[in-house]
């Protein structure tokens, strides 16, 4: 099979560059307000009031329990119904923040339980508020263990984000998607694809990595 350079050059690779961007542009804010979210979730949903507690478990059940493409399609053409507008970016950022908090939650609510309460009550005896004591002592320990499980999702969000096409959103599935369709070389297209969320997800994952490395938590072996 001969190699047309020429549809690489002027064809393929400028459309998937430019969705690149927009799936980066997704990616990154999704992936770090929806840290930040889990983490306040995952504090609601363990420290909070009765009340806290079950709302945040059904807001997490239910999230979690929606495929990802219906609540795309939800947010971007059923809430206009109800008045409520989303550009085809805003839509899929807010349905990738929603998601991805959810189930990062999960992993927070995980490493807070694993904080062992002699911790807490230590804290109370040298005078911490129930606040102080969740800010300064147990959240950076509690982020810190829920890192790898944290990254993890971190990168299915990398592969979440070929959704996007769905609410015209064109990021690099959506571009590469229109390639195919109009030169119907649907078999180089989505191998470039294939290498470009490879490359993503392999660069995160080193990234990740020495993350975890950096802020291992002294007395726990690092990897």
């Amino acid at each position: 099979m001969d190699i047309d350079v020429a549809f690489f050059q002027n064809d393929l690779l400028p459309a998937l560059n430019r969705g690149l961007w927009v799936s980066l542009a997704l990616i990154i804010p999704a992936s770090t307000i929806g840290f930040v979210c889990g983490i306040i979730l995952g504090c609601a949903r363990t420290f909070g009031s009765r009340f806290v507690k079950k709302l945040g478990d059904a807001f997490t059940a239910l999230v979690r329990g929606v495929p990802l493409a219906i609540q795309l399609l939800f947010i971007y053409y059923a809430l206009p119904k109800l008045g409520i507008y989303f550009e085809p970016y805003g839509a899929a950022l807010t349905a990738f923040i929603i998601c991805t908090s959810a189930y990062q939650s999960e992993y927070v609510r995980g490493a807070l339980l694993s904080i062992r309460r002699g911790q807490i009550l230590a804290a109370k005896a040298l005078g911490f508020t129930p606040m102080k004591t969740i800010l300064f002592i147990i959240i950076p320990q509690a982020a810190r263990r829920a890192l790898p499980g944290c990254g993890n999702e971190i990168i299915y969000l990398i592969k979440y984000s070929s959704l996007a096409y769905l609410v015209t959103c064109m990021e690099l599935m959506g571009e590469g998607k229109v390639v195919a369709s109009d030169t119907f070389r649907f078999m180089e297209v989505f191998l470039v694809v294939g290498l470009y969320y490879l490359a993503m997800v392999t660069l995160a994952t080193l990234l990740l990595n020495a993350i975890e490395r950096k802020s291992h938590i002294p007395g726990f072996r690092a990897r």
